[in-house]
């Protein structure tokens, strides 16, 4: 744990030296539609890596069981081990039911219903304003439902804070650099490690093959802030396939990068979905996320306006003159 908590020590210092900056506003024809911005964010990956720590350290305290079931909010008790793909007989998928969303008196979300399956890429994509942003939020966990539900194979999450969704499989990897830049490439990726492996040979182990698998050896002790974009990248999906998750959620893998290298992006996905990861893809980059997915959804006005594959979206007739415009071509 020390890594973690040299972490947390170091967010708190930051915070308390720094301001917060205001969220960004995304809308269109007078809608307007609030996102967490890059302050947002890191605050509530601070407070994540705080409360996952101190429930890493404390005593475990059940609820007498009489207890745990009077209460109608509280999840079922599940060990942080166990994995919901033990558990027999149950889809084997991120699904989200019904979900709804207002700011300030206006509805931006309204019973969009989605799922993703194990070791398929999946596209949430759709117009500035549509809603897509904020039903990735609420699944992500960055931003709480005011109805419908998440469920991580079968299992419901809809209330539970985004480190516990990140326990039980669902890794996210945010637009902004998430990478922590005082500590060494190993020693972000083996801050993860310290939680989920308490078997310090076998953390090394996976240290190693993270460090391979993704190419990154060879800046292994390198300071993180010294790192190129595409190196950036690569550590931190290897450091979210250390907390071995079962789906994956990408904000905005394409913004900012050169065309050199979206092959990289897009190779990383698959990469991904070859190891049975199951993918969520949003991003304003349309053209490049329709040739790596399996299927996409198109969010207008809040709701689903279809979901299909890439070729289907592309023939559309609704989507082409909503969204992808008459002279779209794959």
């Amino acid at each position: 744990m020390g890594l973690f908590s040299t972490i947390v020590g170091r967010g708190k210092s930051a915070s308390q030296g720094s301001g917060s900056a205001s969220a960004p506003v995304r809308g269109v024809d007078g809608h307007r539609e609030a996102a967490p911005g890059a302050d947002d964010i890191e605050a509530q990956f601070q407070a994540d890596f705080e409360a996952a720590l101190a429930a890493d350290l404390r005593p475990s305290r059940e609820a007498p069981a009489s207890a745990r079931a009077s209460d109608p909010r509280r999840a079922p008790a599940v060990p942080a081990s166990r994995a919901p793909e033990a558990i027999a007989g149950e889809q084997r998928m991120l699904n989200a039911v019904g979900l709804a969303k207002s700011y300030g008196g206006r509805q931006v979300v309204r019973g969009a219903s989605l799922h993703v399956r194990r070791g398929e890429a999946v596209g949430l994509l759709g117009p500035n304003g549509a809603g897509k942003t904020t039903i990735f939020y609420m699944i992500t966990g960055l931003v709480k439902a005011d109805a419908g539900r998440i469920e991580l194979d079968s299992y419901d999450v809809t209330h539970l804070p985004m480190y516990r969704r990140a326990r039980l499989g669902v890794g996210y990897l945010p637009q902004e650099a998430s990478i922590f830049r005082g500590l060494s490439v190993e020693n972000n990726i083996r801050a993860v490690l310290e939680v989920v492996e308490p078997n310090r040979r076998e953390r090394e182990r996976q240290l190693d093959e993270l460090l391979e698998e993704f190419r990154v050896t060879h800046v292994r002790k390198s300071p993180s802030i010294a790192l190129s974009g595409g190196e950036r990248r690569r550590v931190e999906i290897a450091r979210a396939l250390a907390s071995r998750p079962t789906f994956m959620l990408l904000d905005e893998p394409f913004a900012g990068i050169d065309p050199i290298a979206v092959g990289d992006i897009q190779a990383l996905v698959r990469q991904l979905t070859e190891r049975g990861i199951g993918v969520l893809i949003t991003d304003h980059n349309v053209r490049e996320t329709l040739g790596l997915i399996d299927r996409a959804y198109i969010i207008h006005s809040g709701t689903v306006l279809m979901e299909g594959s890439p070729e289907e979206i592309v023939a559309s007739e609704d989507v082409r003159r909503l969204y992808l415009g008459e002279e779209f071509r794959l």
